[in-house]
């Protein structure tokens, strides 16, 4: 998975997942990635910092760059690394919300037929329409094996209880 930095014609910036950066791709030349802010789908991918990992995994070997208006809320800019580690958990479980209640909204449920259904549709045998529904990962694994293109949505926590 990997992980842009995106922003609208509109000056919306948002962030989003893809499997691959050819997905991402693909998903923006058929006008898949919109802004959830707008809804427009002219985006492009906004610059980046990477975090670089050092040897055996320990750790970065270069603190990762952190943007100057990381969050809004003030108590993290009193408070220190904690704080500001806990408002970015509670930004990003608020846009993986957002991302999930998007694609509910704007998206056909097919249950147990996804992995049919989207083959049906990769292979040109039903119109393209964006869906979700249950695979299990068995099936998600054959989906990615064949080269269609599913991501999970996105689980938090609090859907578990």
């Amino acid at each position: 998975m990997i992980r842009y930095a995106l922003h609208c014609d509109r000056g919306h910036e948002f962030e989003s997942w893809f499997q691959s950066s050819s997905a991402y791709d693909s998903q923006v030349k058929r006008k898949l990635v919109t802004c959830p802010a707008c809804g427009s789908a002219k985006v492009d991918k906004a610059i980046m910092a990477p975090r670089i990992v050092g040897k055996k995994g320990r750790g970065p070997a270069t603190p990762p760059l952190e943007p100057a208006t990381t969050t809004t809320a003030p108590e993290a800019a009193q408070s220190g690394p904690t704080s500001l580690m806990m408002a970015q958990e509670k930004e990003l479980r608020t846009k993986l919300k957002e991302l999930r209640d998007h694609i509910v909204k704007n998206a056909d449920n097919v249950g147990e037929r996804f992995a049919n259904e989207a083959r049906a549709m990769h292979y040109g045998d039903k119109e393209h329409r964006p869906i979700y529904g249950e695979a299990s990962p068995d099936e998600a694994k054959s989906l990615i094996d064949e080269g269609i293109e599913v991501s999970p949505l996105p689980t938090l926590p609090e859907d578990r209880n």
